[in-house]
C-alpha cells in the first residue's frame, strides 16, 4: 500500500460524526502540518492549516473537505439494553437495517448492530414497506440497561458505520465508509503538499470542517475566520454510471475527472470562478466533468456568503453510494482534483481574482 493509500485509509477508518470530530481532524492534522506554515482549529472544531504565499498581497484561497461524515447519536436505552438513535445527516432507510455499527463509549468503542422487527411477524401489507427510523434500534448485545451502560454507552455518544477501507480487485476502485467526506480533506492535505516547493502569490488555507453534514456550519466558522478570497468547496458527488440511473439524474462518471459543480440546493457556482477553473483544466489537459444537483449542498453554499461575497466552487469526486455504510469512488478522479486545484492556485493572482470577480 503506497503512501497516499495508507493517508486515504487513516482518514476514512477514522470515527468522527458531526459534532465529534476528534480523530479524522487528529489524522488530518497529522498529514497536513508538514506542508502548512501554521495549524490551528477554530472555536468549533475546524481545522485550518495555512501556507503563506510569497506576495504582500497574497489572496487568500481556502481549500475545504468536511471532516465528519454520517452516523448516529445515542438517545435512549431501554430496560432490555436495545440502544435508541437520533440521525445526524441524511440516511435512507432501505440502507440501514442489518448494517454493523460502532458506538464509541466512554470505555471505547462497541459494536453493534442495526435491527428492527422480522418480517416474519409483521402483516403482509407491512411487508411492503420501509421500516421507519422510529422503528429501528441498536443491538449491542447487552442484556439489560445497566449491562449497556456498564460498557460505557450513554445518551449523546456517537456512532458510526463499519466499513474498513478496502482497494478493490481494480485497484483504481477504493471502498470504505466516509468518503464523504473525508476525500476532500485527503484533497486538501495533497493540494498543500504538491504546493510545498512551487512558487505561486497566494496563502493557501487546507481546511477540514465539522458539521457539513448537518448544516454547513463549520465552513461558515472557518470562512469567518479565514475571511477568504476565493472558496473550493471539495467533496463527493453522486456517480451516475450505475444500473438505473439515466443522465438526468446524474451526470458524472467515475473515472471521468472531478465534477465542476454548476449548481446544487446551496449555492449557484461563480460563474467567473468556474470558467477560469474549466480553462485551466483544458490548457492543462485536465479531465473534467459538469453537473448539477436539485438536492444537497457543500462546504462552498456557507463560503461563498461570508463577509462581502467569496467567489466559490464546490469540486466533487463522482462516488457511488453515498450516504451507506459502503461507498466506492476512483483514484483517478482524486488524482486530477488534485492537479486541477494546484494548478488553479498556481495561476490565481490578485489581479486575475479582480478580473474573474467584477468582470
Amino acid at each position: 500500500m503506497d503512501e497516499t493509500l495508507k493517508m486515504l485509509k487513516e482518514l476514512t477508518d477514522a470515527n468522527g460524526t458531526p459534532g465529534n470530530e476528534r480523530e479524522p481532524r487528529q489524522v488530518m492534522q497529522k498529514h497536513i502540518a508538514p506542508f502548512a506554515d501554521h495549524v490551528e482549529t477554530d472555536h468549533l472544531g475546524s481545522l485550518i492549516a495555512k501556507k503563506t504565499g510569497a506576495a504582500d498581497d497574497a489572496p487568500k484561497i481556502m481549500v475545504a473537505g468536511h471532516l465528519d461524515e454520517i452516523g448516529f447519536m445515542v438517545t435512549t436505552i431501554d430496560e432490555n439494553g436495545f440502544i435508541k438513535f437520533q440521525p445526524l445527516g441524511g440516511w435512507w432507510e432501505q440502507v440501514m437495517l442489518a448494517q454493523r455499527v460502532t458506538v464509541m463509549g466512554k470505555n471505547g468503542n462497541v459494536p453493534g448492530v442495526i435491527g428492527s422487527k422480522p418480517p416474519h411477524v409483521l402483516a403482509p401489507e407491512a411487508r411492503k414497506k420501509a421500516i421507519e427510523k422510529k422503528d429501528m434500534f441498536i443491538d449491542v448485545g447487552a442484556s439489560s440497561k445497566e449491562e449497556a451502560e456498564s460498557f460505557g454507552i450513554r445518551p449523546g455518544d456517537s456512532v458510526v458505520p463499519v466499513c474498513d477501507f478496502t482497494v478493490m480487485k481494480n485497484e483504481k476502485y477504493l471502498m470504505a465508509k466516509a468518503w464523504d467526506n473525508r476525500i476532500g480533506c485527503a484533497i486538501a492535505v495533497d493540494v498543500l503538499r504538491a504546493l510545498a516547493d512551487e512558487s505561486h502569490p497566494n496563502t493557501v488555507y487546507g481546511v477540514g470542517t465539522v458539521q457539513e453534514e448537518v448544516g454547513l456550519r463549520g465552513a461558515r466558522t472557518s470562512a469567518h475566520r479565514i475571511q477568504p478570497d476565493i472558496g473550493f468547496g471539495v467533496d463527493v458527488g453522486i456517480a451516475g454510471d450505475t444500473p438505473g440511473i439515466t443522465a438526468n439524474d446524474a451526470q458524472s462518471k467515475m473515472g471521468a475527472g472531478p465534477s465542476i459543480i454548476m449548481y446544487d440546493a446551496s449555492m449557484i457556482s461563480h460563474k467567473g470562478l468556474r470558467d477560469f477553473v474549466t480553462e485551466t483544466a483544458d490548457e492543462k489537459e485536465i479531465p473534467y466533468q459538469y453537473d448539477a444537483m436539485a438536492g444537497g449542498g457543500t462546504d462552498s453554499g456557507s463560503i461563498h456568503l461570508t463577509a462581502d461575497g467569496v467567489p466559490a466552487l464546490s469540486i466533487t469526486v463522482p462516488t457511488r453510494y453515498i450516504h451507506t455504510h459502503a461507498a466506492i469512488l476512483h483514484r483517478d478522479d482524486y488524482e486530477h482534483a488534485v492537479k486541477l486545484i494546484t494548478e488553479v492556485i498556481k495561476k490565481l493572482d490578485r489581479d486575475t481574482i479582480t478580473q474573474l470577480t467584477f468582470d
